[in-house]
């Protein structure tokens, strides 16, 4: 009687236990190829997507859409943005928006690997913001906020040997309390950072956690999906039919000048008024010792070189420059703008990416930003002329040249003076 009692009582409990262990431990995939969730989750820039695989990877393998990799600048929606050109012309190309703020080159690069050869031969745009090369590279809270556990467990179990690149990134995860704090894949990424690969044991411990994630990645990732498609359809409601750069760039002008009109930085009038006003004082000269040259960031940066080369993935890259009469206010140097910018460019075009939209000359162009450090209304229409011939005509493959120099403390620290 008692065992009646008992089983009628945990029965349906331990039923549920056995289905979602059947669940979460089955090969079957779910919500993978359903386009409708594709066009929503292209613009959401949510943390469940940029962590996950199972919506982003199966939308840009489909070849619908192209990878633009960046951070808070493509949140911010306007006429100009490339995700509302390309739907009001029809261009043969949907942006896929990979990024959000806080996100950096080696989110970037975990979310870049995860694709594999779903990027092999195709093409990406690749937005770079200066004020990423802080000296030790990406901060801990924006690390945790989109580290994946899924991607970093995937990368680990899929190597068959330990490359430079490996151990670099191996060491570089370590260097972050959150990875610490998963005993497997810390010793995973200890055995690699050693130039050896992960243990049996461990691969098989890793393979139950990617088992997991997955399911909890197809689960979850819809949750927080707000789409920003809404604001992309009424965006693009602004623009003349026909597309013509000097009618637009004129668009731009007047909708920048109304837009800032509250101050004399060139600074969107809320963000202005919200985040500025209140601390104008405290700004200035605040920024006079900053200094972009030397940074963790750009050996992060050269995963992501490595990543493309491994692919032959063309990639345009954008470098925007930061509002210049906000700079001479805070003192922020745009000589050291400028040499940061011989450095990337250098790191770039020496290893054969050539394709480069940079901008940082364009520090005093009115209405160029939308505020301190994002690109604005004529910015993004900039910022076209150059991304759209990129993505809609045919381009030669470069030749990459990629040199492991990149990851040292010597590259992080040279002074880009030195650079001939």
């Amino acid at each position: 009687m008692m065992k009646k009692k008992l089983l009628a009582i945990f029965g349906p409990v331990i039923a549920a236990a056995v289905l979602l262990a059947l669940f979460f431990f089955s090969p079957f995939k779910i919500n993978d190829e359903d386009k409708g969730l594709w066009a929503q989750a292209s613009s959401s820039m949510s943390g469940n997507i940029l962590r996950g695989n199972s919506i982003k990877n199966e939308a840009v393998k489909s070849g619908e859409y192209v990878p633009f990799f960046g951070s808070s600048e493509l949140s911010r929606i306007s006429p100009f943005h490339p995700s509302v050109l390309a739907k009001k012309y029809k261009r043969n190309y949907t942006p896929f928006l990979l990024g959000a703020p806080g996100t950096q080159s080696l989110t970037q690069y975990m979310m870049m690997q995860s694709f594999g050869s779903d990027l092999k031969g195709k093409k990406v745009v690749f937005i770079i913001s200066p004020q990423w090369f802080v000296k030790g590279g990406i901060k801990r809270a924006y690390f945790d906020a989109y580290f994946s556990e899924l991607q970093t467990y995937t990368w680990a179990t899929k190597l068959d040997n330990v490359s430079e690149t490996d151990k670099y990134l191996a060491k570089r995860l370590l260097a972050y309390e959150k990875v610490n704090h998963d005993e497997t894949l810390k010793l995973m990424l200890k055995e690699i950072a050693k130039g050896k690969l992960p243990t049996k044991r461990q691969v098989d411990v890793a393979r139950f956690h990617i088992n997991m994630l997955n399911r909890e990645d197809e689960l979850f990732s819809e949750i927080g999906l707000l789409s920003k498609n809404n604001q992309i359809e009424q965006q693009e409601k602004k623009l003349p039919a026909v597309y013509n750069d000097q009618k637009l760039d004129e668009q731009a002008k007047k909708i920048g000048q109304k837009a800032t009109a509250n101050n004399s930085f060139g600074i969107e009038n809320g963000f202005y008024t919200h985040r500025i006003k209140p601390r104008l004082t405290k700004f200035n000269a605040s920024q006079a010792k900053w200094d972009y040259r030397y940074s963790k960031e750009f050996s992060d940066f050269q995963l992501v070189l490595n990543q493309l080369a491994k692919e032959n993935t063309q990639a345009l890259f954008i470098i925007p420059p930061i509002n210049g009469k906000w700079s001479e206010y805070t003192g922020l140097s745009q000589h050291m703008l400028q040499e940061f910018s011989k450095k990337i460019t250098y790191q770039l075009r020496s290893q054969g990416f050539n394709q480069i939209a940079d901008f940082t000359n364009k520090d005093h162009e009115p209405y160029f930003m939308t505020d301190t450090i994002h690109l604005g209304w004529r910015g993004w229409l900039a910022a076209d002329q150059y991304i759209q011939p990129f993505l809609e005509k045919r381009t030669p493959q470069p030749t990459y040249h990629i040199a492991d120099y990149f990851y040292t403390q010597d590259w992080q620290n040279q002074n880009p003076a030195t650079i001939k």
